[in-house]
């Protein structure tokens, strides 16, 4: 009954997911209007821009790479482009709040207010409480397998310990380029954000072939993880080389999303695990958070959009997935100690 449920459920997210590659707020002749100007003159009104032109200690910006100003400095400050739209933005969602009208998004996002200069301040902090929840639920898992489980001699009894080592890793990278990306949207960060993001996604799929299929033979383990490891590596060199496509990006990603969920969901359904309920709480949860990015609603007062929920409904479930997976680790221990005996 669990997977026939989750078989209509992600059909639904997959069928309703759609990308959008221009929104109405920046095809708004007033918006384009403010911005051009705004990029070759560096003002909008009376409040101009330095850097539009020069950098923050008067250098010109075509000055040699030592003459400029540091990285920390330019990550620090918004670029011209950004300013122009920011500013442009805010100004033209004043007008359309006098007139009545709601919030549009621009260049495919809400308009959000800044705070300290981060862009998306609580989809930052959200990303940052997500990075704490993996880094506790990993160093709780390491401790328990070195200092509260037994030992063999060659290392730890659990067959599935360096594949969750992996995961955590993955899953810490990824919640760090979330948070960074939030800050601050460039290409680079962008990229950062969306290659993490496949990384954890593609090797979760791995994880979730390897632990409910019982894969202990390296050999085997060789053999399943191959040839997503290298579809996961051409998809990410793919969308850092050749082009950033957010259609099949979103694509790939719904059907990892799907496959490993499915399989989670179906042997969660058929194993005498004692923490299966764990398992299905997760999944089913963890499926229904995702309506969150399918029902996509502007910020509330400029800071709270539906992405962010989003983010924190992750935190509660991280902390679950992670005792599960500690309780996976005593639960395998101690059949294979019991079968030494």
């Amino acid at each position: 009954m669990l997977n026939r449920w989750s078989i209509l459920f992600f059909l639904l997210i997959s069928c309703c997911i759609r990308v959008s590659y221009a929104s109405a707020g920046d095809a708004d002749p007033l918006y384009r209007s403010c911005v051009n100007p705004c990029i070759s003159t560096g003002c909008i009104g009376e409040k101009c821009f330095p850097h539009c032109n020069s950098s923050s200690n008067g250098g010109s910006v075509n000055s040699p790479w030592y003459a400029q100003e540091s990285l920390y400095l330019k990550w620090k400050q918004s670029d011209c482009l950004s300013d122009c739209r920011y500013y442009c933005m805010t100004g033209r969602e004043k007008e359309r709040e006098s007139l009545g009208l709601g919030p549009v998004k621009y260049h495919g996002k809400w308009p959000f207010k800044r705070v300290l200069g981060l862009q998306e301040p609580v989809s930052v902090a959200l990303s940052v409480l997500n990075l704490l929840m993996h880094f506790w639920g990993w160093l709780s898992f390491y401790s328990l397998l070195q200092y509260k489980l037994p030992l063999k001699p060659n290392g730890t009894y659990y067959e599935y310990t360096n594949l969750w080592h992996i995961y955590g890793f993955l899953s810490l990278n990824s919640w760090l380029w979330s948070a960074v990306f939030h800050s601050r949207d460039i290409d680079i960060t962008e990229k950062l954000d969306y290659s993490s993001a496949v990384a954890i996604l593609g090797y979760s799929l791995i994880v979730s072939i390897m632990r409910s299929f019982h894969v202990r033979d390296e050999a085997a383990r060789v053999m399943v993880a191959a040839p997503l490891l290298a579809f996961i590596a051409t998809h990410i060199l793919f969308l850092n080389n050749y082009k950033m496509d957010y259609g099949w990006n979103m694509q790939v990603c719904v059907v990892m999303a799907v496959a490993q969920l499915l399989i989670w969901a179906i042997w969660a359904g058929v194993t005498h695990h004692p923490s299966r309920w764990k398992l299905w709480f997760v999944v089913i949860a963890g499926g229904f958070a995702m309506l969150l990015e399918i029902y996509d609603f502007p910020p509330y007062e400029g800071f709270v959009d539906a992405h962010a929920l989003w983010h924190a409904t992750t935190i509660p479930l991280t902390y679950l997935w992670w005792s599960f997976i500690k309780d996976d680790a005593k639960y395998r221990t101690s059949d294979l100690t019991k079968k030494v005996k």
